[in-house]
């Protein structure tokens, strides 16, 4: 197992939150574990989708998958990820819209 930095830390779980549906499926799993048919149910997403998805995050490090008999239920490969995801929701952000306008052309917000 790989012990990451700091930076690449942020850099990963910044990368699974800039997609809409995979920060909804990290809000999901903050509530309970689920299995990916009932997430992509829940979400409105294929499970194809939603497969390559939850991919994404157990390479990030952020969701595990295990094992159930035939089925396999994910959660939160950390319990700190649940605090953290609440707490990240306290956050109030001041947007400059101008200044998102301009930045969404070149990829920015």
């Amino acid at each position: 197992m790989e012990t990451l930095t700091h930076s690449s830390v942020l850099s990963r779980f910044g990368h699974a939150l800039s997609d809409p549906t995979r920060s909804r499926v990290l809000l999901s799993l903050r509530d309970a574990p689920a299995y990916p048919s009932d997430l992509a149910d829940m979400l409105g997403v294929s499970r194809q989708k939603l497969s390559n998805h939850l991919a994404c995050l157990r390479g990030c490090g952020l969701v595990v998958a295990v094992p159930e008999g035939r089925r396999t239920r994910y959660e939160l490969a950390d319990p700190k990820l649940c605090s953290a995801l609440t707490e990240l929701l306290a956050v109030v952000l001041i947007t400059d819209p101008e200044h998102c306008a301009d930045s969404a052309r070149k990829g920015c917000c």
